[in-house]
């Protein structure tokens, strides 16, 4: 029979024997996650009808949702600033919004202790239809019924896309938990 070298990475446990989880990944990965999606709509062209979610606050609540505790309430302020600057409403709105937002999910936490998919995907979606009807309304535009028309499929796509970016934040999480520093 063959001994593999103790040291050798391609054995069954000697890559992860002696080894602890990078502090710096495990917690800058959420925060910076949160900021790129606040990037995200600069990326894109700009077109006639408000079609580009808010992919910043479908992060910051797919983390609050598949990670509970991972931020603390106070993280809707310092987020929602980041966002202010790049989403073109009012300053002070993402602020709001984000911290109530998590307020509201702490809330409803305390409230209903147990959770499912189903109960994250339907908070997500009433606080995602919130921001974007408090948006619209707080945007200085004149609200009308053509305006609301064409805010409807953003709204729709918005609610339907919370579970791929729970699933990517999913991902995201395993990928900060995975990454090991060795111990000497």
């Amino acid at each position: 029979m063959e001994r593999m070298n103790p040291r050798s990475r391609s054995d069954a446990y000697g890559s992860r024997i002696n080894r602890s989880h990078s502090p710096s990944l495990a917690y800058s990965v959420p925060w910076l996650s949160i900021m790129l999606g606040s990037l995200f709509p600069l990326f894109l062209i700009a077109i006639a009808m408000p079609m580009v979610p808010p992919v910043g606050l479908l992060m910051l609540l797919g983390w609050r949702l598949v990670r509970p505790g991972l931020l603390p309430v106070w993280a809707g302020f310092p987020l929602g600033l980041f966002d202010d600057l790049f989403n073109g409403q009012p300053f002070g709105f993402a602020v709001l919004a984000w911290s109530l937002a998590l307020i509201a999910i702490e809330f409803i936490e305390l409230r209903f202790p147990w959770r499912s998919f189903w109960q994250d995907w339907f908070t997500a979606g009433i606080l995602l239809i919130g921001y974007l009807f408090s948006g619209w309304l707080l945007s200085g535009a004149t609200p009308t019924g053509s305006s609301l028309a064409a805010l409807g499929p953003q709204v729709v796509f918005t609610v339907l896309l919370f579970p791929l970016f729970a699933r990517f934040v999913a991902r995201l999480d395993q990928f900060r938990l995975t990454r090991r520093k060795r111990i000497a």
